[in-house]
């Protein structure tokens, strides 16, 4: 897909991952929508790319239900949609507060496959679009204080396999992304927790991880959506965990060949 002058909307984008993609869409030519939980944490940058700020809290459903619409009402048409919004919740699974498994549910699983729901249709009517869901390795893994965050990471990358047989044929392209730690808050916060910066630390220790600037992250999930890749893996020397996790999606697709994932 040409990137100059098609919209992006991304999620999360107040800061980290998500600014960095801002920048590197906005580089590419694309007009950014941001969206970010509160309208003052994304006007200086919208303002900074020529963009468009846009203020949701994903962990309300309500905020959630029409946001495509009340976007596109907005700024126009969205072209590509970049599901990066997430949180995690790094505790012993039943020490977190109350509400810490809808939350991170909603925002890391939940809210995006909404947004997917809503945009596919409209894309649809427009002759095209692609939409890219940042997920993470921890998704086919398990660390020791992140197990809601790891189980909303698998929910969301066995949806977008799904989603994509889904549109076979059809003109929207997907990707997945799928991260190993890269350094930002949420990196940070995670480490406040010692069984999972020791399980971290392992993992760097046998050179498994690596930390990866985030704007090597911008720059391949931008060159994704150019060549309609259909995954990310970084770091590469991890993408082993995430290729053997799709091994039995990709078998049952090939045992389903030629059977109709749409009622036409």
């Amino acid at each position: 897909m040409k990137l100059q002058g098609k919209r992006v909307l991304i999620t999360g984008a107040s800061r980290g991952i998500g600014e960095a993609l801002a920048h590197g869409f906005a580089g590419a030519g694309a007009s950014v929508a941001l969206v970010a939980r509160t309208q003052s944490a994304i006007d200086a940058l919208a303002a900074e790319l020529g963009g468009s700020a846009h203020a949701a809290d994903l962990a309300d459903p309500e905020q959630v239900a029409g946001l495509i619409a009340r976007i596109e009402d907005q700024v126009g048409p969205v072209d590509v949609l970049v599901n990066n919004a997430g949180v995690e919740s790094t505790a012993g699974f039943v020490d977190a507060p109350d509400d810490e498994l809808r939350r991170v549910t909603e925002v890391n699983y939940l809210a995006p496959a909404e947004l997917c729901r809503q945009a596919v249709p409209r894309m649809l009517r427009r002759g095209g679009g692609h939409i890219v869901n940042v997920s993470s390795m921890a998704g086919c893994s398990v660390f020791p204080g992140l197990v809601t965050y790891c189980a909303s990471k698998a929910a969301l990358s066995h949806f977008t396999a799904g989603m994509r047989a889904d549109l076979r044929g059809l003109p929207i392209g997907t990707t997945l992304v799928e991260l190993g730690p890269i350094p930002t808050e949420l990196l940070a916060h995670a480490y406040a927790f010692e069984p999972t910066a020791k399980s971290f630390q392992r993992l760097y220790r046998t050179r498994m991880l690596i930390k990866v600037p985030r704007e090597t992250v911008s720059e391949s999930v931008v060159e994704a959506v150019r060549k309609g890749r259909k995954h990310v893996r970084i770091p590469r020397r991890a993408a082993i965990f995430p290729i053997l996790a799709e091994i039995p999606r990709r078998a049952t697709e090939i045992v389903l060949t030629g059977v109709p994932h749409q009622v036409r």
